[in-house]
């Protein structure tokens, strides 16, 4: 397998001015950003890719997203690499909590709504790793296998 790799970051020329982020913020973007990553790679390579694989990294950087804009104050930073048989996605909050699981229900026994992101992530992703941010906040990053 290739071990050539894509990235889409954040990345600007000394002294340029941002009046928006120059990277994905939103689910529907990130999940247009993985989409092109891994297009790309494949054609590059000549290698193609499982499309239940690509849903699966397709549904875990929507959760990633949707987490850290309802519990982590919003997407600070998105990175998607595409390396060997995987796709690694990062996503970086303002929040220093953790993630956590919920139970489906409640103590009264009532199901509970939402809860279902974190528990999507570690059981499609191969990997999965919590990193603190030196300016505060988290970074999220998950490996979910391609093929």
């Amino acid at each position: 397998m290739c071990e050539e790799h894509m990235t889409e970051s954040v990345f600007e020329p000394p002294g340029a001015r941002r009046t928006e982020p120059s990277f994905p913020r939103r689910p529907a973007e990130v999940r247009e950003a993985v989409e092109r990553a891994v297009s790309e790679r494949c054609r590059a390579t000549h290698l193609p890719f499982d499309t239940h694989a690509l849903a699966d990294a397709l549904l875990v950087a929507s959760e990633l997203t949707t987490n850290a804009i309802l519990h982590g104050g919003g997407v600070t930073d998105f990175q998607v690499d595409v390396s060997g048989p995987a796709v690694r996605l990062s996503v970086s909050d303002r929040s220093d909590e953790l993630p956590v699981s919920l139970p489906a229900t409640t103590p009264g026994g009532r199901r509970r709504p939402g809860g279902h992101g974190w528990p999507i992530v570690c059981r499609l992703s191969r990997d999965v790793r919590v990193s603190d941010l030196p300016a505060g906040g988290k970074c999220i990053t998950a490996v979910v296998p391609l093929f």
